[in-house]
């Protein structure tokens, strides 16, 4: 089910930019030492400080401590010349071979931690944890080559603002498969592609009229991982006004990265709206929506669509757009088995950009493990003139608000990947054109189906199409076997109505043939 709701644009522009340098210590002392801290940087040394000893449970219980504390706001203290830099003299700063953590250890990683600049400004403490002992990963500039960059040798250390992660002896050439930095967000890609859709470990009301609230991670704890296994752990501590949490995050980069996530939630306050499974998207155009384009390429998209496999068992497909008004949908569910933000499209041909290569972005799709009962898979569509602004944003709302002072946990698995692992055993919506329709407010639409099912004469093939409110119109359906493929074409009158919400399925007899293709228009 879907329900549109109307609330105020926020002004939000994401960049993610990457870059490498430099390197970083911890444990979890008496309570004693946690009452002494004075501020989440002194709670976090004394916590889990140099050479202390990790445990699994180290970073959720320095959550706890820390959720008991109001929020102090990260210090605006990025020195010159760091501070104003703009994105080209930022990507210049290189991280020296020296700068890289296990570098040349053969672990099957390497780690690259980022300084701050351009509009990475706040300081996380990164650390690494050594046969259960914690060490800090300390800022040299020494292991830096700051691209022309006139950086005094007096000049107070800029820190971290996060880092990237390669794979290096993995059964092929050394490739980049992660990037944090930045809020909560980072990205992932599997070898081959080139990083696009944005995760977010945790969203805190998005598109509220309030205002949106944007947790950050304080610090991080890298296991150093074992030779041969090909799995890296990271622990992640998030703090935010309303709440602190941790967060574990196992990656396993590979044909497909798969990223095994757990967060632990302690609230400050009663949580209404919270967004577990978060990830953002570039949609500026595409078949479906041309609106006042003028571009060579034929399209601009991170992904086409958001994919759901609820817990009916029923897959859903929702093309995205680039609306003129923010747009909010909501399909409500109870346990779903799956979604995502795909990129259906592979070819080249469909974007012509030799720069963005589009058609090499991932797709993301979560899988959840665990009970995650009622709620909605939630999707954010914010109007955009820019292909650097993430303005498609997906993520799971629970329907039961978090008690201030309660422990949440929730767990699921990411899929960077070029298809999703669950697919559907149906047809496939393949492709979604819209156009100016005959006349007055009308679009005409074809949507196109592809799959085995599709290969032969299917004498009972039925068209379930539907819209409210609104008409549909002139509607016709073509069959090529030799292609697998369907194509319904129609026209919708809205009338005087400024949104329409559509749905068509493919079926023989009763059951269907594809899965359920679900549009809303709006002007």
């Amino acid at each position: 089910m879907e329900k549109p709701k109307a609330v105020a644009q926020p002004g939000r522009r994401e960049v993610v930019a990457s870059l490498g340098a430099g390197w970083v210590a911890a444990a979890l002392p008496a309570g004693s030492a946690l009452a002494q801290a004075n501020t989440p940087q002194a709670l976090i040394q004394n916590a889990l400080g140099e050479g202390q000893r990790f445990e699994p449970g180290s970073v959720t219980e320095l959550a706890r401590a820390l959720s008991k504390r109001a929020f102090v706001p990260p210090p605006n203290d990025l020195p010159e010349p760091f501070a104003g830099l703009n994105y080209e003299r930022y990507v210049a700063i290189k991280s020296l071979p020296s700068g890289r953590i296990w570098d040349g250890e053969n672990r099957g990683f390497v780690v690259e931690p980022l300084a701050r600049g351009f509009v990475f400004t706040t300081a996380v403490t990164l650390f690494t944890v050594e046969d259960g002992q914690v060490r800090r990963i300390m800022f040299d500039k020494g292991r830096f080559d700051f691209g022309g960059l006139a950086v005094p040798a007096n000049a107070p250390d800029p820190g971290f603002s996060g880092f990237r992660l390669d794979a290096v002896g993995a059964g092929g050439p050394p490739f980049e498969f992660a990037l944090i930095q930045g809020a909560t967000f980072f990205r992932a890609a599997a070898r081959g592609q080139n990083l696009g859709i944005v995760a977010r470990a945790l969203a805190l009301k998005p598109a509220e009229t309030r205002g949106e609230e944007f947790p950050i991670f304080r610090a991080f704890w890298l296991e150093r991982p074992v030779a041969g296994t090909n799995a890296l752990v990271i622990h992640g501590l998030v703090d935010s006004e309303s709440v602190a949490g941790s967060v574990r995050m196992t990656f396993r980069p590979g044909e497909a990265t798969i990223v095994d996530v757990e967060t632990t939630l302690f609230p400050r306050v009663n949580l209404e709206h919270v967004g577990f499974g978060g990830m953002g998207a570039t949609f500026l155009y595409g078949p479906n929506v041309r609106r006042g384009i003028d571009d060579l390429r034929p399209a601009v998209y991170d992904a086409s669509g958001l994919s759901i496999l609820n817990g009916q068992g029923e897959w859903l497909w929702r093309p995205l757009n680039n609306p003129d008004t923010l747009q909010i949908s909501a399909f409500l569910d109870d346990n779903p088995k799956g979604f995502g933000l795909l990129q259906r499209e592979r070819d080249f041909g469909a974007f012509q950009d030799d720069v963005q290569h589009f058609e090499a972005r991932p797709s993301l799709w979560i899988e959840p493990i665990g009970d995650w009962s009622q709620g909605a898979v939630q999707l954010i569509e914010i109007p955009s003139d820019s292909e650097i602004n993430k303005n498609i944003l997906a993520y799971w709302r629970p329907k039961a608000a978090m008690q201030a002072g309660s422990e949440v946990t929730l767990a699921y698995r990411q899929f960077w990947s070029w298809a999703p692992p669950d697919r559907p055993q149906l047809a496939t919506v393949t492709s979604t054109r819209s156009g100016r329709g005959p006349g007055g407010r009308r679009r005409r639409f074809i949507v196109e189906f592809g799959g085995e099912a599709l290969g032969a004469a299917i004498p009972d093939l039925k068209v379930a199409l539907t819209t409210a409110p609104g008409l549909i119109q002139n509607q016709r359906t073509w069959l090529y076997a030799e292609r697998k493929s369907v194509r319904v074409g129609f026209d919708l009158d809205p009338g005087g109505d400024n949104a329409c919400e559509m749905r068509l399925v493919l079926q023989s007899g009763a059951k269907p043939l594809s899965e359920t293709w679900l549009y809303r228009w709006t002007p």
